[in-house]
C-alpha cells in the first residue's frame, strides 16, 4: 500500500498542496520529509505526537524523515492558534527545552544505529544570518499582502500582532528552503494550523529555486473528541509525555477511558496496528462494547510506545489493584501514581483509635458517623475491611512506611500520607 493510501485510510490527511504530484513522487522514490516542533516547554504532550506519528509511518514505508527542533523559531513564537502574544523565554530556558525535547524525540523515534530518521535544530543555520541578509535575501521574497492574508495572521489583526510573531512564517519558510537545498527534503508535514506556514515555505522555494521545484506540503486534521472538545486534555490538564508531569498510570488511564465514538479514530492515528487488527477491534466496539477491548489495546499500545513494557505492566497492575481492591499488592511508588488525584490527608506516625483517626483527618464528619460506617463494614484500610471500632491504626500498617489507603463505601478512596 502506498503511504498516501495508508494515510487516507487512517483519515490522517487534511490538505495537500499537490495530491497527485505527491502520490507520484512517493511511488517513484524514497522521499525526504520533515516535521518540526518548537521548544516552548520542556516536554511534548500527546497532541504534539500526531504529526510525528505520520512521520514515523513514512519511515516504515521506506522514506527518510527529518525531525526539526525549533531552537531559532522557538525564540520567536508561532502565532498559530493564539489570540495574544507569547511571553518570550530566555535563551537559556529555550536551550534547556531543546535538550529535553531532543531526548524525548530520540527515545521515541530514533533507533540506535538507524540512520533513516535524522534530527536537526534550525538554530544551527538561522543564527548565522544577519539582519541585512534576512531582509535582502529572504524578506524581499515575501509580499506583505499575502502574509496578511494567511489565516494565522488575519485572525490576529483585530487583537494585534507584533512584527516578531508576524515574521515567524518567514523563519519557518527559511527552514524548508534550507532543508530542500541541503537535505533533499521535498515534503513538509504539520497540523492543520500550519498550512499558511507550509505554503509560505513552498513559495520561497519556488522563488529561490525555480517554479518547477518539486516540493510539497501536507497537513493533518485538527483532532477533536466526538463531543467537540479539544483532544489531549483531561481534568488535570494536558497529557504530557514526561512521566514526571503525567505518570504512566495516568497516561494509560487517559487512553483506557476513550469514548467508544473516538477509539477507532485514535487507533488509526496513534498506533501501528494493521488495518486487519483495527477492523477487528472496530467490530468489537459495535458488538461487545462492554469489554472495551479496543480501549485496552489503545492504552497498551500507547503506554508501551511512549514509556516502556515495564511501565505498561506497572500501569496495568495499579489498574487491576484499584478495580479489585487488592491495595496491598502495590508498592509505595505505585500507590503514589494510582492515587495522585484522589483526596489526600496527612497524619503523624503515632498509633490512634480508628474512629478518632478518621474524624481528626476529616475523612469522617463525626465519631457517630465513623462508628456507624465501621460497624456496617463500609471502611477498608489498605484493601482490608475494618469492622471493629476499637481498631488501632499504626505506622506499621503503612505501605512502604508511607501510605495508608482508606476506602469508604465502594468508590470513595482517600490517600493518607504519614509524616
Amino acid at each position: 500500500m502506498n503511504i498516501i493510501d495508508e494515510l487516507e485510510w487512517r483519515d490522517a490527511i487534511n490538505q495537500q498542496t499537490d495530491a497527485e504530484g505527491l502520490r507520484e513522487l512517493t511511488n517513484q522514490k524514497a522521499v525526504s520529509l520533515y516535521c518540526g516542533v518548537d521548544p516552548t516547554g520542556d516536554s511534548m504532550h500527546i497532541g504534539h505526537l500526531i504529526p510525528f506519528m505520520v512521520l514515523k509511518r513514512f519511515q516504515l514505508a521506506g522514506h527518510r524523515p527529518v525531525i526539526l527542533i525549533g531552537g531559532a523559531t522557538g525564540t520567536i513564537g508561532d502565532p498559530s492558534g493564539r489570540q495574544s502574544e507569547r511571553s518570550l523565554q530566555t535563551l537559556e530556558q529555550i536551550q534547556d527545552n531543546v535538550n529535553a525535547l531532543a531526548a524525548q524525540l530520540k527515545k521515541l523515534f530514533i533507533t540506535e544505529g538507524d540512520n533513516q530518521m535524522r534530527m536537526v535544530n534550525n538554530y544551527d543555520w538561522t543564527h548565522k544570518i544577519n539582519v541585512i541578509e534576512f531582509l535582502r535575501d529572504y524578506g524581499k521574497n515575501f509580499s506583505i499582502n499575502s502574509m496578511l492574508a494567511k489565516d494565522v495572521v488575519a485572525s490576529r489583526l483585530e487583537s494585534g500582532i507584533s512584527f516578531t510573531e508576524f515574521s515567524y512564517q518567514i523563519l519557518q519558510s527559511l527552514d524548508y528552503l534550507h532543508l530542500f537545498q541541503n537535505e533533499d527534503v521535498q515534503l513538509q508535514i504539520g497540523g492543520s494550523d500550519q498550512w499558511g506556514n507550509i505554503t509560505s515555505g513552498l513559495d520561497l522555494i519556488r522563488r529561490k529555486e525555480g517554479s518547477e521545484s518539486k516540493a510539497f506540503g501536507l497537513t493533518i486534521p485538527l483532532m477533536l473528541k466526538s463531543d467537540g472538545t479539544k483532544f489531549g486534555k483531561s481534568a488535570g490538564g494536558a497529557i504530557w509525555l514526561d512521566p514526571n508531569k503525567t505518570t504512566p498510570f495516568e497516561f494509560y488511564q487517559f487512553w483506557a477511558n476513550t469514548d467508544d465514538r473516538d477509539v477507532v479514530k485514535y487507533l488509526k492515528y496513534f498506533t501501528f496496528l494493521s488495518k486487519e487488527q483495527i477492523d477487528e477491534l472496530a467490530e468489537k466496539v459495535q458488538t461487545e462494547p462492554h469489554k472495551r477491548e479496543a480501549q485496552k489495546a489503545l492504552a497498551e499500545e500507547m503506554t508501551r510506545f511512549v514509556h516502556s513494557e515495564e511501565l505498561l505492566e506497572q500501569a496495568k497492575r495499579i489498574t487491576a489493584a484499584l478495580f479489585s481492591g487488592d491495595i496491598k499488592s502495590l508498592t509505595a511508588d505505585e500507590i503514589e501514581q494510582g492515587f495522585k488525584e484522589m483526596p489526600t490527608f496527612e497524619a503523624t506516625q503515632e498509633s490512634k483509635n480508628i474512629v478518632d483517626w478518621l474524624v481528626d483527618l476529616g475523612i469522617e464528619p463525626s465519631k457517630r458517623q465513623a462508628r456507624e460506617d465501621i460497624t456496617k463494614g463500609a471502611i477498608s484500610l489498605n484493601g482490608e475491611r475494618v469492622t471493629d471500632v476499637a481498631f488501632e491504626v499504626t505506622a506499621d500498617q503503612a505501605i512502604g512506611g508511607r501510605f495508608i489507603i482508606i476506602r469508604k463505601g465502594k468508590k470513595n478512596y482517600s490517600l493518607v500520607k504519614l509524616s
